[in-house]
């Protein structure tokens, strides 16, 4: 055999151990969560409030209060997500002092500590802003965390479709706007769908900022004012504070985890949707 067929062997026997590593992780951490909480996860659990500080009763509010944090987060990330990457890739020169700073402070941002954030939010939202521990903080707080990963992703999307693109929209006439919308943006939606759920992850397993935001009330919340406990918050609260709540902690890490997976699924299904209605450039 010659040596590089042994190192392309090699090579691939390296993959494929890094993959199967990878998964056995994963299905050993869920398969975990599944045999310690599947039990417990019931219609009644899933629609009832916590009783006997969380070890009895259900998540029927502080899921409720997750769902909600986590649109304020997209209502507010999505739109200056999307039109920052537009700015960056498409009207920003590549080599320009703005652009490299811009690109600069996201990836700082990228690595910041969730803590950080969280006392961040505190300080502007809750305090300056006046509206105290609530959804709306805890959302706004989230969409900071959020913001550079689904900009960069998203940058980096618009930036793959090649150039001949762009001179051919404008070949046709195709205003900027009309080729953003009709021929860039389909290009880049791999991009941005990697945003949304690098983004959509990190803001539903987040519990630091929302300890300082969002508050800790576990009743069902009548606003977006409301103080309100996300899930990722409750599951700490029972693993670390109350005692005999490790069970009920992982029946709500597994509706944490489904959620996740729920989510990322609507957004990859709704992406798909958007983009099966537009017809790519060949």
């Amino acid at each position: 055999m010659s040596r590089g067929r042994a190192a392309d062997r090699l090579l691939a026997l390296a993959v494929w151990v890094s993959v199967l590593a990878v998964a056995a992780v994963f299905f050993w951490i869920l398969g975990s969560l599944l045999w310690s909480g599947m039990g417990r996860v019931t219609w009644a659990f899933l629609t009832t409030a916590p009783r006997d500080a969380g070890r009895a009763g259900g998540i029927g509010p502080i899921l409720v209060s997750t769902l909600l944090i986590l649109g304020v987060c997209m209502a507010v990330s999505l739109p200056l997500g999307l039109g920052a990457a537009v700015l960056l890739s498409e009207f920003a020169e590549a080599g320009s002092l703005f652009g490299r700073a811009v690109r600069r402070s996201l990836d700082v941002l990228a690595g910041v500590p969730s803590i950080v954030f969280g006392l961040f939010g505190t300080a502007l939202f809750c305090q300056a802003l006046g509206l105290g521990y609530s959804i709306f903080a805890g959302g706004l707080t989230l969409a900071c965390m959020v913001l550079p990963i689904l900009i960069r992703a998203t940058e980096e999307g618009f930036r793959s479709a090649p150039s001949e693109y762009r001179r051919a929209a404008a070949a046709l006439g195709m205003s900027r706007a009309s080729a953003l919308w009709h021929v860039l943006l389909p290009a880049a939606a791999p991009g941005l769908l990697v945003g949304l759920v690098l983004g959509m992850g990190r803001a539903l397993a987040e519990t630091a900022a929302l300890l300082f935001t969002s508050g800790y009330v576990d009743r069902m919340p009548e606003s977006l004012l409301d103080s309100a406990r996300a899930l990722s918050i409750h599951i700490y609260d029972l693993s670390m504070n109350v005692t005999g709540g490790d069970p009920n902690a992982c029946a709500t890490a597994v509706v944490l985890v489904a959620l996740l997976l729920a989510v990322n699924g609507l957004a990859a299904w709704m992406t798909g949707r958007w983009l099966s209605r537009r017809v790519l450039p060949a």
